[in-house]
């Protein structure tokens, strides 16, 4: 049975039991504990927590899912990957333990011809928590499962949490047995390489606080509800019904790694090592698909550095195979075509897909590159040492810097004779994780301050927003908080977070600022307004200070915001609309949008590019955008179900959650959008854009930066200013300037060059005395002493080397010069061949130098380079020199 038959399958069993189905959330989580989606019950558990009322009370799912924290395992074994999906049923208050065990027994046994996978019962095993009497007896005396067929297993195995506060409780796994072949019989307490976990119910009852491990956490209490939340592992699944031997033979799998054979000539099966490298291919490169598909991008933080780190481990694998170019665009296009059954957005988005991998290949190979020439000098440096090990510092450099793997930075040493301090380079990345950690941990604390906003949800509801059609209101104080804790009233001068029934104040949120504003009191208090955010989803907060007077909860208020901020605010997003439709139509559905920030005035907008926006693309892209403001298109917002703004081809930003019921914003005929945010009326309300320029943020993603309204019109008033005074200096007409400042620069380029050369020819010229005043040191000739200020590097470099040629004989010479440069100091040292032979290397020379100047160098035996701080020490560094020559010779 293929992958996307056992997910039709699951789907349509709960749908026909009056589950309503919900389509996979994206993979970038909406959480501020999680960077990407873990679990297949991550989307619900603002239902679970209470935070929100679920759209039924029984719901179905097949989620993406990312999990890294084993991402070495990968490949070394057929158990570990990062990407899986994760069928899943919900009942929220509803059916609990009988229930979900019934529906699991049926779906599981039924034969294929009646909608079941057709599993015999005979082979499937039970586990129960410690002191789950009642799920025990349900499976011995409903279900009919033998007692010697259930175990008891503890809170490490069967309780079941995300690792993060939040909702948990006890679980009862089924497990598959595949045989003999698969090891000792007993049961999952035995062997669970045999006995194949595939089913896993979670009766969600209770609240867990913060925690380390499986064990090591508290019972915070009781949930709002019994719930349930169940997960089937949908490759485990596959891996039984097509009769393989692990994930990686399944149908979406076993095609990758086919492709990878192709590319490569290596056949699996073959080897060990190799095999390892298929295995991390196949599980990389697909996971690469579906992340970029929900709109990451390759980066060096957060989940944009996971993204890059399993591409790059995929391309250096295929490296070790032998693929020599680029493999990726193929190796996607598998994955898309195996996975679109399942996932139609995939196919859909194709080109930006392969356009975001394929940039991020030719990054890595050309990091590969330049990391290749540090590692290169980091081993003749170490060599030149007289050592056999490569530094952990370097190592880590490589790999955190140029994203150089260890195993790659193993195997080039080896192959130059040098081993690596990996003891070292282990300790800096553990560092480097806890570090991490900290930080991430520091972030999962969050939750623990989410009980107050709850407090306040559960007492009066989400907060209604009344800022589309007005920008003032009465409403009422329903929650209060002074420095973060609840209390019932607050007095001038005090930091509050204000909640109210009612509000005309935008919370941050889809790329646009909060507004601004204060708040009045019948009592004639006064609370400024700063911010306003959502922590706990349809809960507006409003942050700021009393100004005058005592506010308490209960007590009537009017909110008026900042209409002059609001009204600049609604410009600049209105403009961003345009400017996205503006790139889309000139570069492709690739420019989708990758991020962006509204607030007064001006705007940012991020978008897929793998490539630069040349400046004439850019032109058109203002152009159009201001055609569209004199057209004077009306912007109207429409709510409608998300299917139905699908079909009118409404755009929606990657990682953005979407409702059932969503906002879709129209511009005339030019732009469609989901979108939450305030807007103008009429386009001709913008007066005029004009786009700053755009850069690279990341591989893959371009920043457009632009102004709107007055704020554009005082940068055009001050070009013209400032183009009003060039003409003047220049004497000619606007249209002339380029070639006129062009042609000004040309001639001071070529004034400077012949400075320049005759500096250089100045300095050369002393070679010659230099040379004959060579000291005579134990035999070796040393010519030592200092330049005139400002020698630049490659000119001292050529003066050391010529004097060192214009010194004849077969007798040892070393030439130490020294300058200061842009206020630092810096010196050349260069030997002969004889004096290497007697021990007197340069690298040696400049270290000893460089110590004295308080910085640092290196080089090649016959030549090196150093500098530092302290110009003033140069007569030291002078002496250093001459003291290591005369001990050495």
């Amino acid at each position: 049975m293929e992958s996307a038959e056992i997910r039709r399958r699951w789907l349509s069993f709960f749908e026909e039991r009056g589950h309503a189905v919900v389509p996979s959330a994206s993979l970038i989580a909406d959480d501020p504990t999680l960077l990407l989606v873990p679990a297949g019950m991550v989307p619900f558990k603002p239902y679970f927590l209470g935070e929100v009322k679920p759209p039924a009370s029984t719901l179905t799912s097949v989620q993406k899912c990312v999990r890294t924290p084993d991402i070495e395992e990968v490949g070394k074994t057929t158990r570990h990957g990062t990407f899986f999906q994760m069928c899943g049923n919900f009942s929220f208050g509803d059916y609990f333990k009988e229930g979900a065990i019934k529906y699991a027994w049926e779906l599981l046994t039924s034969s294929v011809a009646d909608g079941g996978y057709g599993l015999e019962p005979e082979k499937l095993w039970i586990t129960v928590y410690l002191d789950d009497d009642e799920a025990e007896q349900i499976w011995r005396d409903v279900i009919g499962v033998p007692a010697e067929r259930i175990q008891r297993l503890g809170k490490k195995d069967n309780f079941w949490s995300m690792g993060v506060p939040g909702p948990c409780g006890p679980c009862s796994e089924i497990n598959y047995d595949r045989g003999p072949e698969f090891g000792v019989e007993g049961g999952p307490a035995v062997n669970d390489e045999r006995y194949v976990e595939i089913w896993n119910l979670v009766f969600m009852q209770y609240e867990r606080g913060a925690g380390d491990g499986k064990e090591d956490f508290p019972i915070l209490g009781d949930l709002p509800s019994k719930n349930i939340d169940t997960g089937l592992g949908l490759e485990r699944l596959a891996m039984i019904l097509q009769g393989v031997q692990n994930m990686y033979e399944t149908d979406t799998l076993r095609v990758v790694m086919d492709k990878a054979t192709e590319l490569t000539g290596v056949r699996y099966g073959a080897a060990q090592g190799t095999d390892v490298s298929l295995r991390v291919v196949a599980d990389h490169i697909r996971t690469s698909a579906m992340l970029i598909g929900d709109g990451v991008t390759p980066g060096n933080e957060g989940r944009g550095y996971v993204l890059r780190r399993i591409m790059r481990r995929a391309i250096r694998n295929m490296r070790l195979m032998g693929a020599t170019g680029p493999v990726v665009q193929d190796l996607i296009g598998v994955v898309v075509d195996t996975m679109g059954e399942q996932y139609p957005e995939l196919v859909t988005d194709r080109k930006r897909i392969e356009t975001v991998a394929l940039a991020e290949e030719a990054a890595f190979l050309k990091a590969v590159k330049g990391g290749t020439n540090i590692l290169d000098t980091a081993v003749t440096e170490t060599k030149a040492a007289g050592g056999t090990i490569l530094s952990g510092d370097k190592a880590f450099l490589l790999h955190d810097t140029w994203g150089f793997p260890i195993d790659l930075t193993l195997e080039m040493a080896a192959e130059q004779g040098l081993s690596v301090d990996e003891p070292g380079f282990r300790r800096l990345m553990q560092e480097q994780r806890d570090r991490a950690k900290a930080d991430a941990k520091a972030k999962k604390t969050g939750h623990a301050d989410m009980s107050a906003y709850r407090e306040i949800a559960d007492g009066s509801g989400a907060t209604e927003f009344t800022g589309y059609a007005t920008t003032q209101g009465e409403s009422t104080i329903v929650g209060l908080l002074v420095n973060g804790v609840s209390s019932p009233a607050a007095t001038e001068g005090d930091e509050v977070e204000v909640v109210l029934d009612r509000t005309p104040f935008y919370a941050e949120g889809g790329g646009q600022l909060a507004d601004q504003g204060r708040i009045r009191l019948d009592s004639g208090a006064v609370i400024e307004i700063r911010d306003v955010q959502q922590p706990v989803p349809g809960v507006s907060v409003h942050k700021g200070s009393v100004q005058v007077g005592e506010v308490t909860v209960g007590a009537s208020a009017y909110a008026a915001i900042d209409i002059n901020r609001r009204r600049a605010i609604a410009r600049a997003h209105s403009a961003t609309h345009l400017t996205h439709q503006a790139l889309r139509d000139a570069l492709g559905p690739t420019a989708a949008q990758a991020g962006s920030e509204n607030s007064p005035g001006r705007f940012r907008f991020d978008f897929g590019s793998p490539n630069a926006v040349p400046g004439t693309v850019l032109t058109d892209v203002e152009q159009k955008i201001n055609d569209v403001l004199s057209r004077e298109l009306d912007v109207t917002a429409e709510i409608m179900s998300i299917d139905e703004a699908k079909k009118q081809g409404a755009i929606a930003e990657f990682g953005e959650k979407y409702g059932e019921r969503v906002r879709v914003v129209t511009i005339g005929d030019f732009s469609k959008e989901l979108c939450g945010g305030t807007h103008v009326g009429n386009t001709a309300q913008l007066g005029l854009v004009k786009l700053l320029g755009e850069s690279s943020i990341g591989s893959g993603v371009r920043r457009v930066e632009a102004l709107v309204g007055v704020d554009a019109y005082n940068f055009l008033a001050k070009e013209h200013t400032v183009v009003a005074q060039l003409q003047e200096l220049v004497k000619g007409r606007p249209e002339e300037l380029p070639e006129k400042i062009a042609s000004m620069l040309g001639k001071l380029k070529d004034a400077e060059k012949e400075i320049e050369k005759f500096r250089a020819e100045k300095v050369l010229q002393a070679a010659a005395g230099l040379a004959a005043g060579a000291q005579d040191i134990r035999g070796v000739a040393l010519v030592v002493g200092t330049v005139p200020d400002g020698t630049g590097a490659d000119d001292l470099r050529k003066l050391v080397l010529d004097v060192r040629g214009r010194i004849q004989g077969d007798r040892p010479v070393v030439v130490a010069l020294f300058t200061v440069a842009g206020g630092r100091p810096l010196t050349v040292i260069a030997t002969n061949e004889a004096a290497r032979e007697r021990g007197l290397k340069a690298g040696d020379l400049v270290r000893t130098a460089a110590k004295t100047l308080g910085g640092g160098g290196g080089g090649k035996p016959d030549v090196a380079q150093g500098g530092g701080q302290n110009a003033a020490a140069i007569p030291q560094a002078i002496g250093a020199v001459e003291r290591l020559v005369v001990e050495t010779a």
